[in-house]
């Protein structure tokens, strides 16, 4: 296995393969290193909306780095479970037309969150992107998953924000990006997105 392609050099949406992936052993070796570039990397990717939910946005290195972690805990070395983790994991990787974030319900105490989780029955479907002079886009959620029951929402979705083509270029050319969540029970807006976390956002589109 080889040494993963950096994030700077345009590939960032690539999906991964085995020869992207380091050694169990080599993994160990530079895990401190790596870890550490992961999550440098996921402060810019992180947007927290309102205080009990956070959208984590996802790329090339993240996957990378949940992959090699789940190896690394699973102790996998063999081509077929490696391409198994590889199958979980690459369609969390961005396409180039939109954005894909593990979408997070956070509360510290544990009967709180289950009561929260309650109430937020059906959020996931009403977080939003919006680019500057556009309709606001939602997400699809949990594609071939399921993560809500009859009386309660998941603490945890997958969501993939698909972006018109004038949407791509007119975050490109520099257009605003806003975040929130119009929920009943909950409902919050980042107005206008930190510039690190724009920049992250905008080398995920091609």
């Amino acid at each position: 296995m080889n040494a993963p392609t950096s994030v700077s050099d345009g590939t960032s949406m690539k999906k991964l393969t085995r020869n992207d992936l380091y050694s169990l052993e080599k993994y160990a070796e530079l895990r401190p290193q790596f870890r550490s570039q992961v999550m440098a990397h996921k402060q810019n990717r992180q947007v927290a909306i309102g205080p009990n939910a956070t959208l984590y946005f996802e790329d090339r290195l993240t996957m990378q780095y949940q992959v090699q972690e789940m190896l690394r805990i699973e102790r996998i070395f063999e081509a077929e479970g490696v391409n198994e983790e590889l199958a979980t994991y690459n369609p969390l990787i961005p396409d180039g037309s939109n954005w894909k974030a593990t979408f997070m319900i956070e509360f510290p105490d544990a009967d709180e969150r289950r009561e929260a989780l309650k109430r937020l029955k059906g959020v996931e479907n009403r977080v939003w992107v919006r680019v500057a002079g556009f309709e606001p886009v939602h997400p699809h959620v949990d594609e071939d998953l399921e993560r809500e029951d009859e009386e309660k929402t998941s603490a945890v979705h997958f969501m993939r924000f698909e972006l018109t083509p004038e949407m791509v270029k007119a975050v490109k050319q520099g257009a605003a990006i806003a975040m929130g969540i119009d929920h009943p029970a909950y409902t919050h807006a980042v107005g206008l997105l930190p510039e690190t976390a724009r920049t992250a956002l905008v080398a995920d589109l091609a």
